[in-house]
């Protein structure tokens, strides 16, 4: 069970991933940090909240930014509360970007995963991953991601 579900989750990862090259030119997590600033209010996150939300590191986000930044999808700005703070900002040609790339990305999670599920085991696979995912949720702190400090 446990091998199938690595290669299953790999393999779906790897299809997403060559979708959204094909179509947007980007990896599935720079579309995922898109979709979260688009979904932010004012389409702005601060960087440790969208690194700590994308379960990667400072680092790796920061790199993630610069590609974004320099494709004209997203750009930083200063924290004013904070000056060692910033926020990731998605811009108009970021949100235009998303708009386009929806639809591609949609119907490629709803091919290769959900049409090949029953709805009895869609629901089921919704609840399996709730529980799983509720039992690995860090605390708000994000004492459970030491990679962030």
């Amino acid at each position: 069970m446990w091998r199938s579900y690595l290669h299953a989750t790999t393999l779906l990862e790897d299809h997403l991933d060559r979708q959204l090259q094909r179509d947007a030119g980007m990896p599935h997590i720079y579309y995922g940090l898109l979709v979260q600033l688009g979904e932010a209010p004012r389409r702005r996150l601060r960087m440790t909240e969208l690194a700590m939300n994308a379960k990667i590191t400072r680092s790796r986000l920061s790199h993630a930014i610069a590609r974004l930044e320099r494709n004209g999808w997203v750009r930083r700005e200063d924290c004013p509360s904070d000056k060692r703070g910033q926020f990731a900002v998605l811009t108009d040609e970021g949100a235009e970007v998303l708009r386009r790339t929806a639809p591609g990305h949609v119907a490629a999670v709803r091919q290769a995963l959900f049409d090949r599920l029953s709805p009895e085991q869609q629901k089921s696979l919704g609840e399996i991953m709730q529980i799983v995912a509720e039992g690995l949720q860090p605390d708000e702190a994000g004492a459970d991601l030491p990679w962030l400090r």
